[in-house]
């Protein structure tokens, strides 16, 4: 039996009623969350505070948990760290389209468990269930079934796994960072984690399985997944989700080695095993600091899977420090994962500029003089034509002391070979590359310096480069033809670094179609 303790939460709680016009009026009167808009008053003169990219009203932030959609509206849970209590309670936002967001309070509180660490949810017709990690106890679960998912319950038997057991051949696992799901035999959930070594030594990423049929008592499966020989020693397997995505399954999960990354495969329900075809990665670069971290996903209900991950910082911000990134939209076809923004970010636009057929010589930088901003949006559609690299510079300043840079390499990544017999390695693809460097994006001082993000992306000889790029103060995020995406963290210091260029080298290209939209604030 599981000694339970008390380690319950000094942050105030409140219970709401379950219609939701009261629940909307009972809001307005909400103690803890006109703190939190007097907080996000107060913090929003930072000048590296985004104006679209979610980030929580106060204090620290960490992982997301639980992004679900229920009756009508998406829901984000997040690791918040309140003014009273600074141990993790479970956060929570909502919003209609994914763009805007509106903060509720916070939902789940330390109880016998020390912090509300990473966790799911499964939403079933008539209620939503949360499962998570419970410091000090193991694997807990809460259920809410009101309009707004303002009240939450811990089920009697919590925690449902004990956080420390055995399999039956006596190797341990630790229980951590579960994900649930159902199928029509019960429920089913992971946990993250690592084993045969020390995580960032020797261990191997494992992911163990368990079965419940009444949420409370559950029996362990063993290891989850078969083939994967696409995590690296050393790495373990948190925040994971798996999710149905087209034809397919996927597991999205986060190393503390290497940062976010996904398995792709296909669910074996008769033998409980996920047999992994591909892997890839969301981090190309380290996590920290400045770069991407965990994510949290949820099926969008056509085939897709929206996921959310949160960012780390790279300069001391007062009040406040990581953000997250905008929601994507995550499909697959084959072997190949499309990644695009999800919601209808359009609908922010203002201060529209619009150009087409600009002609970029080679190896001269061109400035665009009517086009600045720190939140903002590009949109540019080029033919590469001859040129071996085409580079666009973002938060620079005139004299070019600070600027991020955007470059796509034309055909310099890995070669996807295979070996035929008399005739050697044949090619059959050979991948560009795309990079996000911010080491020249900031004089500050206090800047945590990093390398850049640098990932492999597929690009047919004549097809042209679509790049969608997010200036949000201090992030950068760049989407190329639904096929990558990668972000970072900047701090540019001087007030004039909002400029943007473009530059064509090796040879000439054509921009085809160029946009920029200022962004308005979400808030």
């Amino acid at each position: 039996m599981h000694e339970k303790s008390d380690f319950t939460s000094k942050v105030p709680k409140r219970t709401f009623s379950t219609i939701l016009d009261q629940q909307i009026e009972e809001l307005k009167t909400d103690l803890l969350t006109q703190r939190f808009a007097q907080s996000r008053q107060q913090l929003s003169s930072d000048p590296y505070r985004p104006d679209y990219h979610y980030v929580n009203p106060e204090g620290r932030l960490n992982d997301p948990n639980g992004l679900c959609y229920w009756q009508g509206r998406y829901h984000l849970f997040y690791q918040a760290y309140p003014l009273e209590d600074t141990r993790q309670h479970w956060g929570h936002a909502v919003s209609d389209d994914l763009v805007h967001w509106e903060d509720l309070p916070l939902v789940i509180y330390p109880g016998i468990e020390n912090c509300c660490f990473s966790g799911s949810t499964l939403v079933e017709e008539d209620r939503v269930i949360a499962m998570y990690h419970g410091t000090s106890a193991g694997s807990m679960i809460a259920i809410s079934n009101d309009p707004l998912l303002l009240n939450w319950e811990k089920i009697a038997g919590c925690p449902v796994i004990p956080e420390m057991e055995a399999d039956e051949d006596g190797r341990p696992y630790r229980v951590y960072d579960p994900c649930i799901w159902r199928e029509e035999d019960g429920y089913y959930a992971l946990s993250g984690n690592h084993w045969d070594g020390a995580m960032m030594g020797d261990c191997r990423m494992v992911q163990h399985l368990f079965f419940s049929q009444n949420l409370e008592r559950w029996t362990y499966l063993g290891p989850f997944i078969e083939g994967d020989i696409y995590t690296a020693p050393g790495e373990d397997g948190a925040v994971p989700y798996f999710w149905p995505i087209g034809d397919r399954h996927i597991l999205l999960f986060f190393s503390h080695m290497s940062g976010g990354q996904y398995l792709l495969g296909d669910y074996d329900l008769d033998r409980d095993k996920f047999i992994v075809s591909h892997g890839g990665k969301f981090n190309h670069g380290a996590a920290a600091p400045s770069g991407v971290h965990a994510p949290s996903a949820t099926p969008d209900g056509r085939g897709g899977i929206v996921a959310i991950f949160n960012m780390n910082a790279g300069k001391p911000t007062v009040g406040w420090n990581q953000i997250m990134t905008l929601p994507r939209r995550l499909t697959v076809n084959g072997d190949n994962i499309g990644i695009e923004p999800a919601g209808d970010i359009a609908a922010l636009r203002v201060d529209e500029w619009q150009a087409s057929m600009l002609d970029l010589p080679e190896n001269q930088e061109i400035v665009l003089d009517q086009v600045e901003g720190d939140s903002m949006e590009l949109e540019l559609t080029i033919d590469l034509q001859a040129a071996s690299m085409f580079e666009l510079n973002v938060l620079r300043s005139p004299d070019r002391q600070e600027y991020t840079r955007i470059a796509v390499h034309r055909d310099t990544g890995l070669r996807n070979s295979s070996w035929v017999s008399g005739h050697g390695y044949q090619a059959n693809t050979n991948h560009s590359t795309i990079v996000l460097d911010p080491s020249r994006a900031s004089l500050a001082a206090d800047v945590s310096s990093r390398p850049p993000e640098m990932a492999q992306m597929p690009l047919g000889s004549d097809e042209p480069l679509k790049l969608r790029v997010f200036v949000d103060r201090s992030v950068v995020e760049v989407f190329a033809n639904g096929r990558q995406c990668l972000a970072v963290r900047v701090y540019p210091e001087r007030n004039d670094s909002i400029g943007v260029s473009l530059r064509s080298h090796g040879g000439a290209s054509r921009v085809r179609f160029a946009g920029a939209y200022g962004l308005k604030s979400i808030w």
